[in-house]
């Protein structure tokens, strides 16, 4: 006969050198989605100020419809003076503004630079002084100095624009962060490439800004080219305010109005085609 059955010992489990392996989840972890990007134009700033501009013309022009023009008012605008006078307008703000980019833009640069620095306070006051005589007043004084024109007229507009444009240009270029530029000098960049490939790339949204300020001042000030014989809607407004004609003053001044509003429209859009895409995120 055999002896008693001992009684049985548990085992304890063999410990492995190596770490358990967590349990499998029952569920698959998600997969990463890509993000787009936010779209650099919206529906939004494609539209509504254009619809805005076309709802006030169109009001204007059903409002001219049933008005009563007289002799003198049918005399202002017949012969196709309305359309001259905007395209007049339109040439006055375009001339205008290329000579204040191509003033503004490179002296802006040029201040920023360590031999120039000590200029920028010159520069500055008499690009301040520029915007902050009367523009009637710079006007006459540029008539009295050059004669009745086109010439004096844009002469007005250019120092009465120059100011957002320099300003924008240097602070938008002293803005940049030095490690950034100390990098770009270290991998070997020459100050010019350093410039074109990093320090105005960064400072082009605050440039665009100040084109954008220096176009609608432009565009406003073009009314007044009237008193220097430079033409314009100034034309009409002046016309429907020593004759008394509302008619023609209330068209000379909407047509100013939509022409500033579709003026910074467009200078919005390139405002966000033209900015550095890596500044977007």
């Amino acid at each position: 006969m055999s002896g008693p059955e001992s009684p049985r010992t548990s085992r304890a489990p063999e410990v492995s050198g190596e770490p358990e392996a967590p349990p499998a989840e029952s569920e698959e972890a998600p997969t990463p989605t890509h993000v787009r990007a936010p779209a650099r134009l919206s529906w939004q700033k494609l539209t509504i100020v254009p619809a805005m501009l076309v709802v006030l013309l169109l009001a204007t022009w059903l409002w001219f419809q049933q008005a009563d023009l007289d002799a003198v008012s049918e005399n202002a605008l017949s012969n196709g003076q309305v359309s001259q006078a905007l395209w007049e307008h339109i040439e006055l703000t375009a001339i205008s503004t290329f000579f204040v980019l191509i003033i503004a833009i490179p002296l802006g640069i040029l201040l920023t630079r360590r031999a120039f620095r000590k200029a920028t306070p010159v520069a500055m006051a008499f690009a301040n002084m520029g915007q902050a005589t009367p523009a009637i007043g710079l006007l006459a004084l540029l008539v009295i100095w050059l004669g009745i024109g086109r010439r004096a007229a844009l002469i007005g507009m250019i120092a009465y624009a120059v100011l957002p444009v320099l300003s924008n240009t240097m602070a938008g270029i002293q803005a940049n962060d030095p490690t950034m530029l100390e990098a770009a000098r270290g991998i070997g960049m020459s100050p010019l490439g350093v410039l074109s490939r990093v320090e105005l790339p960064l400072a082009v949204p605050l440039i665009l800004a100040g084109v954008r300020t220096a176009l609608v001042l432009n565009v406003g000030t073009a009314t007044l080219a009237v008193f220097g014989g430079g033409g314009g809607l100034g034309v009409l407004i002046t016309a429907g305010i020593t004759n008394q004609r509302m008619p023609v003053l209330v068209l000379g001044s909407i047509l100013t109005v939509a022409l500033a509003l579709l003026v910074d429209w467009l200078a919005s859009l390139a405002e966000v085609l033209l900015r550095p895409r890596g500044l977007d995120l």
